[in-house]
């Protein structure tokens, strides 16, 4: 059944960059240890013959040093008429100049581009698809490769396969905005046969939408290899009407072989047959993509500080889905106070109060005892301050 699812010494040297005949910036440069003065010679040559480009990227974008030096060596300008024009299009466009920074550092390539030939068709297709400004710049701060890419040719058939698949531009742009690397896959190619093996086997257009719009990352790769982990979920009982379906195909996507193996052994160590994982997986198929660390870290706490057999987190797999620190201790800690208060008795549903929202603990759990346990909130929001601290 298992089978399928599978510097030495460094030292700092300043390089001079040549601006102009009477202006020379001096910056620090961190190399790694070596006897080789060569290699020092032509790092200091590169920077140089690229000492406009440099400054530039230093000066008007905010890249450091090393970095303004290793992008020079991938482009190239001797005046600022380009660059300015880009960055000038950016701030034209309602990108602010902290956006504009980091849009360049990401993609320094943009600096090169042509804004009324390449960047402005791509934000009036946009505009035309109704996403406003602010989410037009949110969506290539995040992604600027979108820009690189060919509007006709590329953007316009993904938004189209997009829009197809989720019946209306407003949940295609929402999607967008959650995943804008959708938009730098060539969707025909590497998701829609995916998305027909769904529909071979019966999952309802609902169940596909929810799963893709949730996990998109699941539909894209080789068409052979997703009929066979879907094959593989229905063999292990899934239902393909269902999420917990998609779920599935999910965690097998993000996982190889080699570590579902591995993580079967770390299970096994605290008692777990495998019989307990495969039940586990069907009720909670992300369990097995935890880290082994987390594993370890929560297996250990519920069983040798709480005293609970492991067959109980078995049965319950969502318990190793929480954090340990934001979630599981914090909860636990307000669960025993209550119980020492007798406001609760032992065997009271721990389980559901780890698993409940936020909002409803809060409000059953805290809210509810605060004139008999009136230290409660504080105990509670000190242990989730600790876990952000860090400590």
């Amino acid at each position: 059944m298992f089978n399928f699812i599978f510097k030495s010494l460094p030292y700092f040297r300043c390089v001079v960059v040549s601006t102009s005949p009477t202006h020379k910036l001096h910056f620090l440069q961190h190399y790694p240890f070596s006897s080789s003065s060569s290699a020092l010679k032509s790092v200091s040559s590169t920077a140089n013959q690229h000492s406009f480009t440099v400054d530039y990227l230093i000066k008007s974008c905010g890249f450091p040093p090393e970095k303004a030096l290793s992008a020079s060596k991938r482009m190239k300008f001797e005046t600022p008429d380009k660059p300015d024009s880009v960055m000038a299009f950016f701030r034209n466009h309602g990108f602010t100049e902290t956006q504009i920074a980091v849009l360049i550092r990401k993609l320094p390539r943009l600096l090169l581009s042509d804004p009324e030939k390449t960047l402005l068709p791509k934000i009036e297709f946009f505009h035309s698809k109704g996403v406003s400004t602010e989410d037009i710049v949110k969506i290539l701060s995040a992604t600027p490769a979108i820009l690189r890419r060919s509007l006709e040719n590329h953007v316009i058939p993904s938004y189209n396969f997009l829009k197809e698949l989720l019946k209306s531009e407003e949940k295609t742009n929402a999607a967008i905005k959650q995943q804008s690397r959708l938009l730098l896959y060539d969707l025909h190619i590497s998701v829609a046969p995916n998305i027909e093996a769904l529909r071979e086997i019966g999952m309802p257009e609902s169940i596909i939408v929810s799963f893709f719009t949730n996990q998109s990352s699941a539909f894209r790769g080789n068409a052979d290899r997703f009929k066979e982990m879907v094959e593989e979920v229905k063999k292990m009982g899934f239902n393909p009407t269902t999420m917990m379906f998609g779920e599935a195909i999910h965690a097998l996507r993000a996982i190889t072989k080699s570590n579902w193996e591995r993580k079967v052994e770390v299970y096994k160590k605290w008692g777990f047959s495998e019989d307990d994982i495969l039940v586990a997986f069907r009720k909670r198929p992300r369990f097995m993509v935890v880290s082994d660390d987390k594993i370890t870290r929560i297996m250990g706490f519920f069983v040798n500080k709480l005293g609970w057999e492991s067959s109980i987190i078995a049965r319950r797999p969502v318990l190793l889905c929480l954090s340990l620190e934001r979630r599981i201790i914090p909860r636990c800690s307000v669960y025993q106070i209550l119980l020492s208060k007798g406001l609760i008795k032992k065997g009271f549903g721990l389980i559901k109060m780890m698993d409940s929202p936020e909002s409803y603990f809060l409000e059953k759990f805290v809210k509810k005892y605060e004139e008999e346990a009136p230290e409660l909130l504080k105990l509670y929001q000190d242990k989730l301050n600790l876990s952000n601290s860090g400590n």
